[in-house]
């Protein structure tokens, strides 16, 4: 039995995820791949496939759905695994139950159990598999067939099955980040659909590796080098890891969030305007060092929300690093002039912290000679300092309007159908109050 409020949890976070989908919308990496989709399976099916409010099968929607949700940067992301579960679980999970014409409380199920798993194995995986491989592309693999399996009614050794070839199709690496390419939405379109195939496959007996997590030559053997396998049973039946995720408030890597809330507070707290800024030092992770550190000057808004200095110079001069924010003037002069203000630094309890808490510490030098520090805990949308419903809510809307989605009453329509989700007795399409746009 889920606990309730783990089943509100994980509503809060469905309906975060939705609005990210939306958002999507237009995004030229998801229009690509939506173009494959429709090419290779048609336009005809019982899933919707939401950046164009059209209908496939359960498998090409979700490949769909995973890239369009994960490219505005504002899905939810699990600290200790830094692992963005939503954007690879919620797009297999969706199909499946408009497929089967499951409920929203086995949709609701079905997502918790992806997210324990994909949750605890990439805790699993270790730093050092972070530093080369985007876990959520790779781990969300078997995070999406975790979910799925649980929806197909699958027993534990078809998961098993469903697990091993889950993983042997784990893939998703950093390069891209340094040419701006577009591979972060193939890694999650990719990590959604392999795991749900991998599930279905299971569930016709085809059969996967047993051991491909620790196997001799499985997931830790090949990507990592402090796999723990400890953190696989971490408190199994007691901890419910779905309740640490965190919802992203600002709409760039998560990486740079407690930065940028630091950054915000010293501002506040002094009254200073971008002018009086001299200098930032952001003292970070070596993880925040190994992602940000490969964008040195952003060649594209997408690239923009993966350069430190630039989503500090957005917070400084806008007060929030939004998706229009970053539409409006990544690049404007006095953005790039800020960005070149800030540096990043290892910072050794930071990095001690790191991945369990994400602080944020910051040392900003003001044109009078002052030198100030910010500190931030626990960023905006961590557990401890979540969005409430009102929040997410408003968050949605703001999405729903940045890629034109649906108009704001549609959008309101579309809400408050996702705020039922656990009550309603077949799942249907997101779309089934509203009109189309």
């Amino acid at each position: 039995m889920i606990p309730a409020p783990v089943v509100e949890r994980a509503v809060n976070l469905y309906v975060d995820w939705l609005g990210s989908a939306l958002a999507g919308k237009g995004a030229r990496p998801v229009e690509s791949i939506a173009r494959f989709a429709r090419a290779s399976g048609g336009r005809e099916g019982p899933a919707d496939i939401i950046v164009d409010r059209g209908r496939g099968s359960a498998y090409f929607a979700a490949m769909v759905n995973g890239a369009a949700s994960h490219f505005v940067e504002q899905d939810d992301v699990h600290n200790g695994s830094v692992l963005h579960p939503g954007t690879v679980v919620f797009p297999v999970v969706l199909a499946l139950a408009q497929e089967s014409g499951a409920s929203g409380r086995d949709l609701i199920t079905a997502a918790v159990a992806g997210y324990e798993v994909g949750i605890r194995i990439g805790e699993y995986m270790g730093r050092s598999h972070y530093k080369v491989f985007h876990t959520t592309g790779t781990v969300g693999t078997v995070a999406a067939a975790a979910a799925a399996g649980r929806l197909l009614g699958l027993d534990a050794e078809g998961m098993l099955h469903a697990f091993g070839s889950a993983g042997t199709q784990a893939s998703g690496l950093w390069e891209f980040l340094r040419d701006a390419a577009d591979s972060k939405q193939l890694h999650t379109a990719m990590a959604a659909a392999n795991g749900l195939m991998a599930a279905r496959l299971a569930a016709d007996g085809f059969r996967g590796a047993a051991r491909i997590l620790e196997g001799a030559q499985g997931m830790a053997a090949g990507m990592s080098s402090d796999a723990d396998p400890a953190r696989l049973l971490d408190r199994l039946g007691q901890r419910w890891a779905t309740m640490e995720t965190s919802f992203k408030y600002h709409a760039a890597c998560r990486h740079t969030h407690p930065a940028a809330d630091a950054l915000l507070s010293v501002i506040v707290q002094h009254r200073l305007q971008p002018a009086d800024i001299a200098r930032v030092t952001a003292r970070v992770h070596q993880g925040a060092i190994d992602v940000l550190g490969n964008v040195v000057v952003p060649r594209s808004v997408h690239q923009a929300k993966f350069n430190m200095g630039t989503v500090l110079g957005i917070v400084a001069h806008r007060g929030y690093a939004g998706v229009d924010e970053f539409e409006q003037g990544y690049d404007a002069p006095e953005v790039a002039a800020f960005r070149d203000k800030v540096a990043m630094v290892l910072d050794d309890e930071v990095d001690r912290a790191y991945p369990a808490r994400w602080v944020g510490k910051v040392s900003v030098e003001t044109a009078d000679g002052r030198v100030l520090h910010g500190r931030v805990d626990e960023p905006k949308g961590d557990p401890g300092n979540t969005l409430s419903r009102e929040e997410i809510s408003t968050k949605f809307l703001r999405l729903a309007a940045f890629s034109g989605a649906a108009d704001p009453e549609e959008a309101r329509a579309i809400l408050d159908r996702a705020w039922n989700i656990a009550a309603l007795p077949a799942v249907g399409s997101v779309f089934a109050i509203a009109q189309p746009a």
